[in-house]
């Protein structure tokens, strides 16, 4: 696989501005950084140095990614993430070396229901809260998209991953708007209800997901911070959450903190003795 920069080219490049680039040996970026990423390649099957221009060779308009390039007749097949998803994890199964089944025949309806949820109100809610021109179109993506991760926290109360014990399509699906929303949707996508740390059995989720093989090596968190701020605003790309990835390694991180609150809360409130040490013992079993 292939990975561009995250930082599009600028109008002085002969393709013009925002188009997606690979440049592995880095650029100084809007905000005077010199930015390189070690997971960022050259196009090492068409020798191309711009997507637009491998849109151009199959003779597609197109300048969206991620892509599915057909090696053999030399052309682009698929530009859909869903669709490359669903290919990877069925007709092109067998080729792989991972044993687990993201969309088991059993599941499939549930899968799907997921998806439609996740996509409408997640993936594409996110997008549609922070770059909505019109307030009132902010807040029902908003809403939705908060609505919904109440839902997602009420179903893992009572499950590892959305379909049961193992991840799924679905899953996989939700992971990357998840993964962002702390550290970027937060501020860029105005988020700004709650952070997934405030969810403890989402925050289980992510944190679970997040270490299964090849998912986190997969997530550079740097690389998405920079194509999120790098063209915005000031374009500054912000230091900040602290220890984020180091949080994500505690699976009950998000649990703890709740009780810790509610041991606060309780305290300041003068509830009974009987009462905070009931909340300390729950804090001190979450640690163990």
């Amino acid at each position: 696989m292939d990975v561009l920069m995250p930082v599009r080219t600028e109008e002085d490049h002969p393709m013009g501005e925002g188009k997606w680039q690979f440049l592995p040996e880095g650029l100084v970026a809007r905000n005077g950084e010199l930015v390189r990423f070690p997971e960022c390649t050259a196009d090492r099957v068409t020798g191309k140095t711009t997507v637009q221009e491998i849109y151009q060779a199959s003779g597609i308009e197109q300048t969206s990614v991620p892509i599915l390039f057909d090696k053999r007749d030399n052309k682009v097949v698929n530009n859909e993430s869903a669709d490359i998803m669903r290919m990877l994890e069925t007709v092109f199964n067998h080729l792989g070396t991972n044993e687990l089944e993201l969309y088991p025949p059993n599941l499939a309806d549930e899968i799907e229901e997921w998806n439609r949820v996740i996509y409408s109100n997640i993936n594409n809610g996110a997008y549609k809260a922070g770059f909505s021109k019109l307030q009132a179109v902010h807040q029902q993506a908003h809403d939705a998209y908060f609505d919904t991760l109440n839902q997602i926290e009420a179903a893992l109360q009572t499950t590892k991953f959305l379909c049961g014990d193992q991840p799924t399509e679905a899953d996989l699906r939700l992971f990357p708007t998840i993964f962002r929303h702390d550290p970027v949707y937060y501020l860029r996508m105005k988020l700004n209800k709650a952070y997934i740390a405030e969810y403890p059995c989402l925050w289980r989720w992510l944190s679970d997901l997040y270490h299964l093989p090849g998912v986190g090596s997969a997530s550079p968190l740097a690389h998405m911070k920079q194509g999120y701020f790098g063209r915005t605003g000031n374009n500054i790309v912000p230091i900040g959450p602290a220890d984020y990835l180091k949080r994500l390694q505690d699976r009950d991180f998000a649990a703890r903190r709740a009780v810790a609150i509610q041991l606060a809360d309780a305290a300041f409130q003068g509830r009974s003795a009987d009462e905070l040490v009931a909340l300390a013992q729950d804090l001190a079993n979450l640690g163990k």
